[in-house]
């Protein structure tokens, strides 16, 4: 069986893609406002995150928990052009971090990226509780190849 995590690369490599990913976010003039400056453990969160997500190790949830991301992201009122722009960077970043350049694998990802930034997005407008996604917990994300071995 072969995870996402496992064809990415493992930790390294989502270190390496977080690193990218958030540097290019941080300098981007239309995410300004949703990262605003550099936070010393967020690299080591989105790769938490990404690895869970992914197959990998579940130390977000048991590090942080899934109710971190959500208070995160509460109040953002995340854009559609900034959600967009999001995947965009994300994308780019994937491909400078070498990742695997592969069909399945990409496609796998951006689904979890549309997926993962629109549930950020209406977490980040919802006033109550009842008006956030309805997910609490990393999602477990798969892909065909996954159950090929």
């Amino acid at each position: 069986m072969t995870t996402l995590y496992q064809f990415a690369g493992g930790d390294e490599a989502l270190h390496r893609l977080e690193e990218l990913f958030y540097t290019k976010v941080l300098a981007d003039p239309v995410l300004r406002s949703v990262f605003p400056a550099r936070q010393l453990s967020h690299v080591e969160h989105l790769t938490w995150f990404t690895a869970e997500s992914f197959g990998g190790p579940d130390r977000f949830t048991t590090g942080l928990g899934f109710q971190y991301i959500i208070d995160v992201h509460r109040h953002l009122k995340i854009t559609d052009e900034q959600r967009e722009r999001f995947v965009a960077l994300y994308l780019e970043a994937i491909d400078e971090a070498g990742l695997p350049d592969d069909d399945a694998f990409r496609a796998a990802v951006v689904e979890h990226l549309e997926f993962g930034s629109r549930v950020a997005q209406q977490n980040s407008h919802a006033e109550t509780d009842d008006q956030l996604h309805p997910i609490r917990e990393v999602p477990a994300w798969t892909w065909p190849r996954q159950s090929e071995h």
